[in-house]
């Protein structure tokens, strides 16, 4: 996912995560999946390499780590289904007929060139297309890609960014509509999970984008406290079944040992405290809008979500009210808190002793429920795959960013624990990627049940608004029922800036509505 340090410019979210880990990530996958390449110059149609021989090569022998692979004995097999894999399925002597000379030019974040640089040749060599990098600096992606928009000629065919920002860059009519091109090239979107499909692909009813980071907030737990406060194993649905038990246990836990804290939670200003409140609050049956686009979360659920935060905060790890994922994925990765609340990240990374502490000493559970309430895993943050409405080749762009989202990529990505988290459900379903990513199985079967915010113009301000609201609550500033009617009439102000209220909204409540919450009327996965 894009998570940002707390001392980044909001702005400066959308790579810096990569540059964090540049040194952990296997050279191949994370170039391949940051999507920036050296120029490939085509000799001609007929010199080309066999595309079954280029394909063949990418592979978890070449793409994942050999320490990793070592450890958890990868004999090669694959962690996707090949016949769902996008690469492997299309026709690339058909790519090759029609775009083969041609050229897409790639934005990324400055700071991830270098580490980047040789990843689009498998892509190159498939298709024919020169893949040409426009570095952008990392503190201005944001700012530099809706200037470049507003020009009508961007610099750029083809942009990730965080997905919060899909309605700003969709609304104004900056990004190229992909259902043609993923109907003609037959891009597997039933593969994706609803959750991601829905909310990272769509807006409006019309496909904008293709999931790249696809994020779900989970919550783990150390098994070596868990089992001598139970007196036995872990069990992921009961053993922590209610937020409720998460007070109860966290308060029994920040007892256990000297240095440990009894939960780890992100309650930062800004988007840190809205994304664990929403977590929360999701489960309450928190909504942030009804279907006139009027704030509602400052109703009975969010405040239950935020009443939640402010008793799990008696027991949480010290400095949690400036924390964010940095800070947090620091105090759980280093044996520091005996539960998290967090990404499932924190559960893939924690498997790896180069970055863990806590190896074989932790379990990701399903999601606490609420009395009252639902099972709604919370979909948060994550970044999406966009085309330019100005781009000279859109069908080129749309072809790599297809290459890069593809499952086998994803997939060696997770097997990587980079941070960069597929969505396919033929990914987390198997058998051979549940065993190097713990979360893996929890983790796709919670998602038919997923919350997930509205991409909305103006969505990041508002979660910053939000935010910033929460956290003077946590700190002791103000009471919570304050917090959130601050919240709700600062996003009202920021949804009217944006177009609402006013006769024709940008964003049509029944188009957004279907990726909101998935879950209604599903049976529990456990």
């Amino acid at each position: 996912m894009f998570k940002v340090t707390t001392k980044l410019s909001p702005k400066k979210r959308a790579l810096s995560r990569r540059s964090f880990l540049r040194n952990s990530v296997a050279v191949g996958a994370a170039g391949a999946a940051l999507g920036v390449s050296t120029p490939y110059i085509s000799k001609g149609f007929a010199a080309m390499r066999d595309p079954q021989t280029i394909l063949d090569e990418i592979n978890v022998t070449k793409y994942v780590r050999e320490d990793y692979q070592k450890l958890y004995n990868m004999n090669g097999d694959p962690l996707w289904d090949p016949e769902k894999d996008w690469i492997r399925t299309v026709d690339w002597e058909a790519v090759r007929k029609s775009q083969a000379g041609k050229t897409v030019r790639f934005a990324i974040g400055a700071a991830d060139r270098e580490s980047a640089a040789a990843g689009l040749k498998p892509f190159e060599e498939l298709s024919g297309i020169k893949v040409e990098l426009v570095p952008i600096p990392d503190d201005s992606l944001y700012d530099k890609a809706i200037a470049e928009f507003i020009s009508g000629n961007a610099s750029f065919d083809a942009l990730q960014f965080f997905s919060p920002w899909l309605g700003d860059f969709a609304a104004p009519g900056f990004l190229y509509e992909l259902d043609g091109l993923a109907k003609k090239w037959k891009l597997p979107l039933d593969d994706f999970y609803d959750t991601y499909r829905l909310n990272y692909g769509y807006f409006n009813g019309k496909m904008y984008g293709i999931p790249f980071d696809c994020d779900i907030q989970m919550v783990h737990v150390r098994k070596k406290y868990m089992e001598k406060l139970l007196g036995g194993s872990v069990d992921k649905a009961n053993s922590i079944p209610t937020y409720d038990e998460l007070i109860r246990v966290s308060a029994e836990l920040n007892k256990i040992e000297p240095g440990v804290s009894g939960v780890g939670m992100m309650a930062a200003p800004g988007f840190w405290s809205t994304y664990t409140w929403e977590h929360i609050s999701a489960q309450a049956g928190m909504m942030l809008f009804d279907e006139n686009w009027e704030p509602i979360f400052n109703g009975d659920a969010g405040m239950k979500g935020l009443e939640i935060i402010l008793d799990l905060s008696k027991n949480a790890n010290e400095g949690h009210a400036g924390a964010g994922w940095p800070e947090n994925r620091a105090a759980w990765l280093g044996g520091q808190v005996a539960t998290n609340i967090s990404w499932q990240d924190s559960g893939t990374q924690a498997m790896r002793p180069d970055q863990s502490q806590i190896v074989d000493d932790f379990v990701t559970i399903y999601e606490p429920r609420i009395a009252g309430g639902r099972f709604a895993p919370p979909n948060i943050a994550g970044s999406t795959s966009v085309v330019a409405a100005s781009a000279q080749n859109p069908e080129g762009a749309f072809l790599m960013l297809s290459f890069l989202t593809t499952s086998s990529i994803m997939a060696m990505n997770e097997a990587n624990a980079n941070g960069v988290a597929p969505g396919y459900r033929s990914v987390l379903t198997n058998k051979n990627m549940q065993k190097v990513s713990q979360p893996a199985e929890v983790w796709g079967k919670s998602l038919d049940h997923a919350w997930c915010a509205p991409r909305l113009p103006g969505a990041f301000p508002m979660e910053q608004a939000i935010g910033n609201e929460i956290n003077r609550a946590v700190v002791g500033q103000i009471t919570a029922k304050e917090a959130l009617d601050n919240a709700a009439k600062a996003v009202r102000k920021i949804m009217s800036d944006n177009g609402f209220y006013k006769g024709k909204d940008p964003v049509e409540y029944a188009q957004a509505a279907p990726g909101l919450y998935v879950g209604e009327g599903k049976e529990l996965p456990f």
